[in-house]
Formats: C-alpha cells, structure tokens, sequence
C-alpha cells in the first residue's frame, strides 16, 4: 500500500508514534507528519532545518514489551535476536562463526579462512559458511603499511610486517595480546612465513636484501641467506620436508629453495619471470604455485622446478596467493578484488571479495588440520638456541655473530670480538667471530643522529654522542640502561673515548673549541684544552702510556699528542695533512693509525709522530677508523660500506658491509683490546674527583664546578667539608683570622695572597687577602650602589640567556630520517687537490665555512661544515664573500676558476641538504663530469626504493611494489 506518493522531494529518517508516522526531508528541510494509516492529514512540524538526518521518538511513559531474549539472554552465548512466534526468538553467532549443533552456542572462532593485509588494517573471510564476508581484525594500533602476513594457528594468532613503521608485530585472531617482536634492522618486508612446529618465524626484507629467521617471539634472530639476494619477496615453508622456498624480482628474477636452515640452496626457475610475487607450496599435491605480475600469470611447476606449466593467464596485477584444499585464492592489485580458482586447472573462477584497495598479502588457514611434525619441534631438537629443519634433519644454529661450539649444539653467550659502528639513527655490531659479517643492530632507543661511540669493557656499557640532542649517553650492549651521562653545555661533540682504566670519558667539542673530560657518570666535568684548538675531531686514550691523541682538521691541520690531563701538550703531525679524520691506536704496535678525507688516504706514526708511512691510498671518503689484530677497518661514506687492509702491507683490501647509509664512526670490542693499567686504576689513585695518569707519575684533579664535596689534588687527602656560615658571620670572622689568633700561629696577607689557588678559593679552603678585604668594606656600601649592581647583573643574564636561547635554536639539526647526510666535514668535497698546510690569518667568510646549525626554509643544508667553498658564495647574497673565497681557496693551492666545477659543488649542497634525492645527485654529477674531469667528486649511489626492477622488459611496465599502488 502507497501511503503517500507526491511532494516527497527526498525524505530521509521515518519513525512511527500512535496514529501517525513522522519523516525527515532533506530538500525541504523540514520535519514533517501524517496519517500512519491513509497517510493523509499531513502537516510541518519544523521547517529550515539543515543537515537533517534520522528521526526517533522518544516516549517517557511508553510501556515496555517483555521478550524471551530479556532472561539469560536467550540462553544464547552470543546474539539473541526476535523472531516470529511461537519461538518468539533465535540465537545467532557474529560474522564468519557458525551455530553449533545446541542451537545456541557459537564456536569460539573461525575454524577455516582467509586472512589479509589491506595497508592500514587486517581482514578476515570465513570459509566455514556459505557466503563470503570479510570481519576486521581489531587490533588496537595504527598500522601504516601492512604488507607480509603469517598466522601461527596453534595459539591462534596473526603475525604481520609494516615497511613505515619497520616493524614486526603479532596478536590474537580477536584482536587482543597485541605486541611488536621486532623492532630494529628492518626495512622492507615483503614476505613472512611461520613454523608452527618449530615456533619460528621466517622474513624477506628486499630493503636489507636479506632471509632471516627468529622464535616466535621476535628473539634468537638470525640471518640465514645474505648473498647474491637482489629483492626477495614472498616465502613459503614446507614443514614436514625441511624446504624454504622464496621468489626474488630482482634484476635476474629467479625462484629459489634452500633448507630451512639455509643450506642447499639452489635456484629452481630462473627463465621467462618478471616480478614473481605470491608463492604458495602444495603439499598434497606436490607441486609449488606463483603468481608473476609482470607476466600476468599464474603458474606451477614440481617442487623440484621441474614440469613447469600456466595456470592461469592473463590475470592482471596479482600480488598475494595462498592455498587451501583444492583452491588457489589471490590478491589483485588492479581489480582490487580477492579471487579463487582450481588448484590444478586454473578452471572454475570466481570472485571471493571485491572493493578492496591496499589489498596486499593473503593466507589461508584451517585450524583444524593437524600441524605435522619435524624433529625440531621436539625439545627443540636439543639445541640451546635455534634448531632449523633440513631436508635430512635438522641443524642447531646460533643468532647472528654468536659462534656454536664443538659439540654442535651449544652457542656460546655472546660474541667475544667484534665491530661496533654508527649510522645516524642507530648502533650496530658485526661480530668477527663469524665469517658472514652480517651487521645486528642494537635497540638502543631514542637515537637521532649518532656520531662518535665508544666502548667500557668493565661494566660493559657503550658510550655515544647524538649531536641532533647535543648529548652523551650511555647503554647496555642490549639497549636496555639507556642514560644520559652529559646532557647539557654541549655543542657539536665529534669524538669519545672512554679511559677504562681510570673510569674518565674524554670527548671532542667542534663547536665550543675544546676537550673536555668526566668520569663515566658525567660527574667531575672538567675542560682540559680550549686554546689553540679549531676544528678537534677525533680523540683517542692509550692509559697504559698516559697519552691523549686526538686530530685537528681545522685551518692549519695537526694531530697532537698530550697526557692525559691536557699538560705537555705537543703537535705530532702538522704537514701534508687535509682532513685527518677517524683516529685510532695500535696497542701492541704503539702505533697511531688515522684516515685523511681530504688526501684519501689512511697513514701511520710511531707515538712521538715519527716514522710516518702511507698504508692506503686513493680511499674514496674515509670517516672513521679501528684496528684489530692485523685489520685495520674504516668507515666510508662515499662507498657507503665498511671496509678492511691488512695493517702491515696495505693489502687484501675487503669490504666487511656494504649497503649502509649514513656510517659515522667505528670501535672494536674485544678482550685484547682494553688491556693495560696503571696508578689511577687502584681506588682512583686516592683522588676525591678525577685521576689522570701521566707519562711517568699521575695527578689528581678538581672538576671546574664544585659538586658539594670537598675536593684535593692530593692522593689520599681528603679535606674536611666547610663549615657553612652565614655572610654577617663570615665578616666578622675574616679579620680576626687575618689579625692575631690564639688557637694556631698568624698567616700574613702576604703568605694567605700567595698559596692561595682559584680552586681553593671559590671551594671555601682559603681565602685571599684581597676578598677579606673587600669583605670587611662590604658592610659599608651604599645601598643604592648594591641595587644598581644587581640591576646591571639581571640584565647581563638577561642577555646571556637570550644568547643561548638563539645558539640552541640554531644547534639542531634538521629531519634525522631525511636519506642524506645531516652531518659532515668541512668541504666534504673528496677532491684529491693539494693542500697546501701554510698559516695565514683567516678572512671574516672563514666562520662561515665551519658548522652550520641552522634550521628553517632558507637553510636547508643544516650543519654544515662548509668548506665547499664554491657552493657557500652561491648560496651566499653578498658579492663580498668572492674576495674572500679567492683569499681561502688560493692559500689552500687552490686556483679559482670561474664558474668550472660550481655546478658539482652545488649538487654536493644540494644532496646533503636533502633537496636532491639519490638519483638526481647522480644524474647531475655525472652531466658535470666532462667539464669537471679533474675534480674526483663523488657520484652517489641511488638506493632501492621500491622503485621498479629491471628485467629487461621492454613493454611497458606496472609497478611492482607495494609503495607503488
């Protein structure tokens, strides 16, 4: 029956109340009402209403209808829902669950599935009932980037990686017991894969190009395949049989299979692939299915790669693919829909779920059928640490770095020599126990832009210095006990070291022109030189000597030589130097190794700077540098890798780690190393605060600020604390001691003005003449002077203060994630021109070529140790800052030539400001390198960025990669 059916422009929200029904109507934007029965007798309640929606009523005194459904529920464990009589109700079960056989009990969960990533939430499709739907998993945490799924569907619960958050995380199939397993070392997942047997936990990172494997829980992490992996995405396990199988869409697109140890690998189909995505094993049917989304197909082939044939084709962007019983269920990126077919065939398509952009992996699963069995899953096969499946058995591994012992089945604790280094937003190791040199990072939190670290043996803790924070901070090999030792009076600290014999950290400061020392806690702050220094850079201890190295890249550069208290002072090396970078000591040798960026070269000196000798030349861009044994190991940034030579000849040059943006500085760990004592190592040599030991004896020393206790620079004296008294007390006291005493024998202006040290004095221990004298006139001062005294001492820390608020403003650094260098030398040009090293004074641009640390729109290139010279006067307004780039440049032998190679100078800007990306800069460089033949200016390497492989296709091509839809 048609109540009404004219002048219903477009009514929205209807309810009914007695005789009458009552509509909402968008376009006449009015409520309105009639005859619920004839649906005449209309009226407007209320008109120019916007926005309206739904409509209720309310009704106070209504009377309330009892159901079957108000007691117990229903007796339903889920949904009770009205029905029609005589039952009156039934019970239901949520989407996906089925009724058991009583009627009113649910299952507790979906017993088959299928389980999917869509980017920013995880979904679920029950196969259990006859239709399908998918069910948001509720996680309760922000996903940015879902790509990888797992399901471990003995405790039920799903794993999944985020490539922006590089994170792997886990929870219930409801959503609950959420948790992140890892957390560090990540780049790019793109596949995950889960031994419910065994309780690991398998990944690809086309990032990291890397297999690895950990438990369950995210520990015992290891890396299993690192060679010969260009961009390894999906992975697929075959439990029972000990097989790993992974597809790669690098430049040589290939399909391989190894054990799930990692050992046998070989590579199963290398023709005729262009991006091979999704890779699911059938078990039953002995056969192992692919999707490739270049070819738009989905093939199989026997497990051995053999018998090759195509499923399906042509399907248009698959991405995901799964099985279960006798279907294949995949992703489609371009219908964004989830489809299914015969597993044999191809045959009998049919769309399973469609509208769903961001579709990404997929698995399915039936939590009910048996799991199967492998030797691992037995006591974990008696292995202390990881037990992995091969196909004749099984093998007991050890996390990466950690070496197994001779009985092949117990690791050893953890590694005893190896290589700690830095890379901006994180600290890593590569043991050198082990030969595959992989690096592990260490989650230590809160990291922005790390550049110089250190190591203590003793307590074993690393030291580190983060110049986005203007900090120094301490933690446990771990990451746990992070601690921040220095936190303030900072600027630019580019070198560490710790004094593990007398527990003192010495540190560089760039921007403030000193050396500094404490104890390990931060207490006992003292600065030992702050003349005569330009640009400190490194800084290294040799306590056993009583020697403190570090080098000078400034405008006359140096490497000198002190003891361990800043005295006898003296320059080493002050000729042929550019930028003596990196610094590091030989102890067995007594040699002292560094690495010039500017010559591109690593030299040598005996301790008092002598027998010098080149070990390497034409290094490309050397930052920091270690030694160990007979290695000598240094940083690079323009090769982006870790590299090693041999320490006598110069020989068998390496590359330990390849692929690291960002590397700063480098340590070795290792027993041998932090060897050695001496005086201050016993009781702190009796000192109250700071104990240095010396060539041929040791001193004790006060910190600049007193901390409270009384301090001596006698060994073993300990000097009463003062008394404390009030400032009348102290004026009536001060003449009387400096007249006539009955207690102890007299001691004269002159003796008192004499012995009487600053230290001693701002500590209370003495006092001198003339502050006695001052102190008995203070009684007679006028006041109006004493308040013009205190007015002129506000304002001046006023100002003081003013002046460090914009010196902190400027001191931070930009975006640390940005992908350049937020850090560098001065002209970190790697020109190999000569410099000329000839004392000259230094024009008014020179403070401008020293660290930038401004921020904002106009000063994107932040932190710069400019002396890229060329680029600061394009950079640059003022046409003056030509005469004195002409002054700089010719005193370093430099010859300015008019506009050849500014284009390359400004590129090296540009790209370490960020405002050009990889592959610009490249591209750029290379268009100047005709034109700039005679300048070595490095070319940067672009990093994969899920950009397309290339597998030498030549129609056009889709995206490949998941940052691409």
């Amino acid at each position: 029956q048609v109540l009404i059916g004219n002048n219903l422009p477009h009514p929205f929200g209807l309810t009914l109340y007695g005789e009458r029904i009552y509509w909402t109507d968008w376009q006449a934007k009015s409520i309105q009402s009639a005859d619920r029965r004839t649906g005449q007798f209309r009226e407007t309640l209320q008109d120019n209403l916007e926005n309206l929606m739904d409509i209720h009523v309310f009704h106070r005194h209504r009377p309330p209808v009892h159901t079957a459904c108000e007691v117990s529920n229903g007796g339903c464990s889920h949904l009770c829902l009205l029905a029609p009589l005589p039952k009156g109700y039934s019970c239901t079960c949520p989407t996906g669950i089925n009724l058991q056989s009583d009627g009113k009990t649910c299952s507790p969960g979906m017993t088959s599935f299928l389980i999917f990533a869509r980017r920013t939430d995880i979904r679920m499709v029950s196969l259990d009932i006859p239709y399908f739907a998918d069910v948001v998993v509720s996680v309760n945490v922000t996903m940015k980037n879902t790509i990888a799924i797992g399901v471990d569907p003995r405790e039920g619960k799903v794993y999944w990686s985020d490539s922006t958050l590089r994170k792997i995380s886990r929870a219930a199939l409801d959503g609950s017991q959420f948790e992140d397993i890892i957390t560090t070392g990540l780049l790019t997942t793109d596949g995950l894969a889960v031994d419910a047997i065994g309780r690991k936990i398998y990944w690809t990172d086309t990032g990291t190009n890397r297999i690895e494997v950990g438990n369950l829980d995210g520990s015992m992490r290891k890396v299993l395949v690192w060679q010969n992996l260009d961009s390894p995405r999906a992975i697929a396990l075959y439990h029972e049989m000990g097989y790993m199988y992974w597809t790669d869409w690098g430049e040589n697109a290939k399909l391989e299979r190894s054990g799930m140890d990692g050992s046998g690998r070989v590579v199963l189909i290398s023709s005729n692939l262009g991006w091979p995505n999704g890779l699911a094993v059938d078990k039953a049917g002995s056969q192992l299915l692919w999707a490739d989304a270049h070819t738009e197909r989905i093939e199989a082939a026997d497990l051995n790669g053999a018998n090759r044939r195509t499923l399906l084709s042509p399907v248009q962007h698959p991405y995901g693919l799964t099985l279960l019983d006798s279907y294949i269920y995949w992703t489609d990126w371009q219908t964004r829909s989830i489809h299914r077919a015969d597993k044999d065939t191809g045959a009998n398509v049919i769309l399973v779920r469609a509208n769903l952009p961001g579709l990404m992996d997929i698995q399915a699963v039936d939590r009910a059928r048996p799991l199967g069995f492998n030797k691992c899953g037995v006591r974990n096969g008696g292995c202390s640490h990881l037990c992995l499946p091969h196909p004749t058995g099984f093998s007991c591994a050890c996390p990466t770095g950690i070496q197994l012992k001779r009985d092949e089945q117990t690791c050893d604790s953890s590694p005893e020599t190896y290589l700690l280094f830095s890379s901006r937003a994180s600290i890593r190791r590569i043991s050198l126990d082990t030969s595959d040199h992989t690096d592990v990072h260490i989650p230590v939190p809160e990291l922005n832009n790390v550049i110089s670290l250190d190591y203590d043996s003793v307590d074993g803790k690393i030291y580190y210095t983060d110049v986005f924070l203007d900090v120094i901070r301490r933690a446990d090999l771990n990451g746990s006990n992070m601690e921040t030792v220095i936190g303030q009076g900072l600027k630019t600290t580019d070198g560490l070291a710790v004094d593990w014999v007398a527990r003192n950290l010495y540190w560089t400061d760039t921007g403030r022109n000193t050396i500094e020392v404490a104890r390990l806690d931060g207490s006992s702050r003292k600065v030992l030189i702050n003349n005569s220094l330009d640009e400190p850079r490194a800084i290294a201890v040799f306590p056993k000597k009583g020697y403190l190295f570090w080098t000078d890249w400034g405008h006359i550069a140096k490497i000198e030589r002190a003891n361990l208290d800043g005295s006898e002072r003296k320059i080493l090396i002050n000729t042929d130097l550019g930028w003596p970078n990196g610094l590091t000591l030989d102890y067995d040798t007594r040699r002292i190794y560094w690495v010039d960026a500017h010559l591109d070269r690593i030299e040598s000196c005996d301790l008092n700077g002598k027998l010098r000798q080149v070990l390497v030349s034409q290094v490309s861009h050397p930052f920091a540098l270690t030694q160990q044994d007979r290695w000598i190991y240094w940083t690079d940034w323009q090769t982006k890798s870790i590299q090693r030579v041999d320490k006598y000849s110069g020989r068998n040059k390496e590359t330990v780690l390849a692929n690291v943006e960002g590397l700063m500085d480098i340590i070795v760990v290792s027993p041998q190393r932090q060897t050695g004592s001496n005086a201050c190592g016993v009781n702190n040599g009796g000192c109250t605060h700071l104990c240095f030991a010396r060539a041929s004896d040791f001193v004790c020393a006060c910190p600049d600020e007193p901390d409270g206790r009384p301090c001596s620079t006698i060994p073993g004296v300990v000097p009463p604390r003062p008394e404390p008294t009030s400032v009348s007390e102290r004026s009536q006291t001060l003449p009387g001691r400096l007249g006539t005493s009955t207690t102890k024998p007299l001691t004269s202006l002159e003796t008192v003005e004499g012995n009487c040290s600053d230290k001693d004095a701002r500590q209370g221990l003495c006092t001198r003449a003339n502050e006695a004298v001052l102190a008995t006139m203070g009684e007679g001062l006028h006041v109006s002077y004493i308040i013009g005294g205190l007015l002129s001492i506000l304002f001046i820390l006023l100002l003081i203060a003013a002046l460090i608020i914009y010196r902190h403003n400027k001191s931070k650094f930009t975006d640390p994630g940005l992908g350049n260098l937020t850090y560098s030398n001065p002209s970190y040009r790697t020109s190999t021109q000569e410099v000329k090293i000839e004392s000259i004074p230094k024009p008014t641009m020179y403070n401008q070529l020293c660290y930038k640390k401004e921020t904002g729109p106009d000063h994107s290139y932040t932190k710069e140790k400019i002396k890229i010279v060329e680029g600061i006067c394009l950079l640059s307004s003022d046409d003056s800052e030509w005469d004195d780039l002409k002054q700089i440049r010719s005193s370093r032998g430099g010859i300015l030539r008019d506009h050849v190679c500014m284009k390359t100078d400004t590129v090296s800007i540009q790209a370490s400001s960020g405002s050009l990306d990889d592959t610009e800069t490249e591209q750029l460089l290379q268009e100047e390198q005709s034109e700039c033949s005679s300048v070595n200016t490095a070319a940067a390497t672009p990093e994969r960025r899920g950009s397309l492989p290339d597998t030498g296709w030549k129609h056009q091509r889709k995206p490949s990669t998941e940052s691409e839809v």
